[in-house]
Formats: C-alpha cells, structure tokens, sequence
C-alpha cells in the first residue's frame, strides 16, 4: 500500500510540476490568439543557478552608506560564474550608477529600496540617445548596452531622486511646495520656473525639445551637465530583457527606456512620477522589436506608454521602426496620455496591439502625436477593450500639428488652431498615420471626444472605430482625414454638434447615435468627397456650409 501511495505522490507531483511549467511557458500564448500581424512568441530570459547577494560584497542597507563600488564588484563576481542573480534584501541601497551585464538578474527582495544619489558629480556625460535624437547625457542610474538575457525582478522598489534634476513649473504645484523647493537653492527663470543650478537653467536655454542642436565644446557640455538628466532606466541595443514586479519610481527624466532592443518584457510593474515631473514619462519603447507590456500601472508626469522610432533626420537614418508590440490589461492614471505613438516616430511604427486597458483621469487617452519635418509612417495599430473615465481633453487624438506641449498645456495657454498658408509638398519629411482599428472603446466624461487633425498634404487614413461611447462636453471633430469608417459609434455631447467633419474624403457612419435632444448631429464644411451618412439621419440635424 505504501509502494502505490508512493507512486501516486509521485505521478502527482509529476503533474503539477509539468502543469506548473507549462503555465510559465504559456502565460503570453492568449495575447497572440486572433493576432492580426505575425509576431514570434517571446520567451522570458532564463538564467544560471548561480544567485550572490550584494551584502557579501560589501553592500550597507542603511540608506546612508554609497553602495556603488558593492554593486560593481557583486556584477563582477556574477558575471565570472556566467551569470545568474544579484539579490538585493530588505533594506535602502544607497548607490550611485549600477552597470548590467549579460546574463543577469537584479533581484530585488520584500522591502529592498534601491535609492540613487543626487549627487550629479556620480554621473558622468555619455553618448546616448534621448527626444529621439543623438546626443550626450548623464550616466543613467541603471544601464546596460549591447547585453543578453537581463532582467530586474522581485517585489522591491527603485527611486531615482529625480527632484533634484528636475526643473519645476510654479502653476503645477501647491505655493507650500513651492517655497520649499526655491528655498533649497538653484535659479529662477521668469519667477515662474526653477531649475537645480545654472549651468541646468543655461542648458535649458540654448536647447530645443531638451537636446542642445549646435556643436558644443567639452567645456560647453559640461558647462550644462546638470540639465542633462539622465532616463533612470536605459537598456540600448539589448535582447531578451524582463522587467518584472517592481516599483519604478521619480525618474531624473524618463523612466523605462528600452532603445533599439529585441524581446522585451514588462510584466507587473508600477511605473510613479508626481503629475509636476518635467518629461516624467512612464515607458518609452523607441526602435523596438518584439515587445510584451502586460498588467502594469503607470501614474507619471507625461507620457505613459509611450511608442516612439527616433527623430527627424537621426530617426530616418537608424531607420529601426518600433514593431509587433503587444498591450494587454494595463492602467493608467495621469499621464500627458494613456496610449502614445509619438512624436519621435521617423523610424516608423507598426504592429501593436492595445488591449484590456484603462485610462483614469489621464489628460488623453489614445494619443497619436507628430508634425512636419519627422517623416515616418505609424501603421496597423488595433487598440480594443478600452476604457476611460475623466479624460481631461481627448479620448481619441491626431495631433500633426504637435510643438512640445501637453493637450492640457496647449488648452490652458489657449493655443490658436493652426492656420495652412502654404500646403508643402510630400517628401521624406512628411509623417504619415495610417491602417488604424479602435473597437470596443468606452470614455465617460472626457472633455472633447475625438479630435483628428491630419495635414492636408498627408491625411490621416483608414481609421475604424467601432463599437464606441464616448459622453463629453463637446463632440468629435475629424479633419484632413480620408477613409474614415465609424460603425456603432455613440456620441453625447453636453453642447454642440456630435460629430464635426472638415476637409475629408471617403466617410462611411453606420450606426451612429447622438442625444435625441440635438439640434445639430452632424456639421459639415470645407472641401469634402463622399460622405456616406447613415438614412435614418434627420436631414434637418445635418448642416453642411462650404
């Protein structure tokens, strides 16, 4: 009887295992089911037994002692037994710069604080990429170039100190902060905008978009050090990278930025910044191949999930489009915008698909953002299973016309629309959007519902929307815009028309509904081909001016 109770337990313990195994194997097979793009099947880096612990080289988790020289010297030793876990235990890791390399996984356990040094002097100038364009920046606090198999896992967390590299706007926080922050030092622009020193407040001044645009001397570039913030996190050039259950938090600049890797996965992360962080985006995966975002929260400063493929002519001459992406179950409270192609997309964009995902109080929720001069085309993106609340503009947004600022920043400084005085013609320099599938959305309360602005000289093409409600304070306006299919679309608006058409070619509305109560569905103007509106319109509910 003995002999058959232990065969069983072992034929069991055989099964759970297999099962065990198989569900690690498979946990992202079901984001790849009706996949209407080819995409491999990415598996998670698998590393050596070998496990070291950062406190056997040195490491003090009292939040007061460096622990540079411990990391450096555990990546070291791990690296010469071929790779394996680095932990880091329950404690505050004061550090400065830690340095992946290849085969590596930085664990972090219950309670571990990794905190990063403010101490500007800790990180040095280097070549890198950042805004989409070849640059210099500081050091990143955490960064691996040209590696295999690198991952950070566990459940601690990782705060980058990014308010002392941040520049800070008066009208985006409370006058007791405020004080506080101008109190500590550094230089005030304007009264209205601090910045930690002065070499930081003159780099902001001699550059565009956050990147110096003219040759600078060595002694120029360190003249500026201090406003070269660093992304907190840089992986460049890297395959097979997880980021899995961890905290990421106050970034000097952006936080998460994989450039130019393959087999990317980020998995059960929450991605902070306070809503004042200057550039305090969450993730930006720039020139990516092969990528899974999955069950993540993002509550940050700017951009939230953001898809970008470098810029202008530095873009357009790496030529590395971001492609097969795959969202899935992901929230996002504030943010400059849930979802985000752009503006930086001159390497292209194509392959994502957007599921499962909420929008909390974000300022807009699906942005699509670029202007003249970048190039690049964002094509077969399908967004469905979305759902907003509290949009502070658009849920739905093509900006062409983008020069830096939020949605919210370009409502509140009262931006004019822009005015086409000469149409130029298209080039390489011409951004195109185009193959575009949203289905299944549902945005309550947003301040206007959709917004498409395309350029005159490339509309923004084949966009579907299907099986949408959205309710806002004013309709959607779609301009510049060719082959636009709505379907099952329902609009409610507190004032205005629901839907306003301008300057479009190839309309096709089946389906739409609007408040019973209007008095206006649908205004159209401008120069306009074929428009298919649904017959049980009320003609008298359509206004059409030239």
């Amino acid at each position: 009887m003995m002999k058959i109770l232990t065969k069983i337990s072992f034929v069991l313990l055989c099964f759970l295992l297999s099962a065990s195994t198989l569900k690690s194997e498979n946990r992202y097979n079901c984001l790849y089911k009706d996949l209407p793009f080819n995409m491999p099947v990415i598996q998670r880096p698998v590393f050596p037994d070998n496990q070291i612990s950062v406190a056997d080289y040195g490491g003090v988790p009292d939040g007061i002692t460096l622990n540079t020289v411990a990391f450096a010297k555990a990546i070291d030793a791990l690296s010469k037994k071929g790779g394996g876990t680095l932990l880091v235990p329950s404690g505050v890791w004061y550090t400065g710069p830690i340095v992946f390399k290849s085969n590596m996984n930085l664990h972090l356990e219950k309670g571990a604080l990794i905190l990063f040094s403010a101490d500007f002097d800790l990180y040095p100038l280097v070549n890198t990429v950042f805004e989409g364009l070849d640059t210099r920046r500081c050091q990143s606090p955490v960064s691996g170039r040209d590696l295999e198999n690198i991952a950070i896992t566990g459940e601690g967390s990782i705060n980058g100190s990014g308010e002392a590299w941040r520049p800070l706007k008066k009208g985006k926080v409370m006058e007791s902060h405020w004080k506080r922050v101008i109190g500590s030092g550094g230089v005030l622009k304007d009264g209205n905008s601090w910045f930690p020193s002065k070499g930081s407040l003159k780099g902001f001044e001699i550059s565009d978009m956050n990147v110096p645009r003219r040759d600078l001397t060595e002694a120029e570039w360190m003249e500026i050090k201090d406003f070269l913030r660093p992304v907190m996190v840089s992986f460049i050039e890297c395959k097979n990278v997880l980021l899995e259950g961890v905290l990421f938090e106050n970034s000097p600049s952006w936080n998460i930025h994989p450039l130019m890797c393959e087999n990317v996965i980020l998995d059960n992360v929450l991605v902070r910044n306070p809503g004042y962080a200057q550039n305090g985006d969450g993730l930006d995966l720039e020139s990516c191949k092969n990528s899974i975002i999955v069950n993540s929260v993002f509550d940050v400063g700017d951009d939230a999930i953001c898809i970008k493929s470098g810029k202008d002519e530095d873009g357009r001459r790496r030529n590395r489009p971001t492609e097969n992406v795959l969202i899935d179950n992901c929230k996002v409270f504030q943010g400059h915008g849930g979802f985000v192609v752009g503006s930086e997309m001159s390497g292209s964009v194509r392959n994502i698909s957007v599921s499962n995902c909420q929008f909390l109080g974000t300022d807009v929720g699906l942005r699509f953002k670029s202007c003249r001069g970048r190039g690049g085309v964002v094509e077969n993106i399908y967004i469905r299973d979305v759902n907003m609340f509290d949009i502070a503009t658009e849920s739905f947004l093509f900006d062409l016309y983008y020069g830096g600022k939020s949605a919210v920043e370009s409502l509140e400084d009262g931006d004019p629309a822009p005015v086409v005085s000469a149409i130029p013609a298209v080039d390489e320099t011409t951004p195109a959007f185009k193959n575009i599938y949203v289905k299944n959305l549902v945005s309550r309360n947003a301040r206007r519902a959709m917004f498409f602005n395309g350029l005159p000289e490339m509309k923004i093409e084949n966009i579907n929307v299907e099986n949408v409600t959205v309710t806002a304070n004013i309709g959607a306006e779609v301009m510049e815009s060719r082959n636009i299919n709505f379907k099952n679309v329902k609009i409610i608006p507190e004032q205005g028309a629901a839907l306003v058409l301008k300057n479009v070619e190839n309309v096709n509305i089946s389906g739409f509904e609007f408040p019973a109560s209007s008095k206006e569905a649908i205004n159209i103007s401008g120069n306009n081909k074929n428009i298919q509106l649904p017959e049980t319109i009320d003609k008298t509910l359509v206004r059409e001016t030239k």
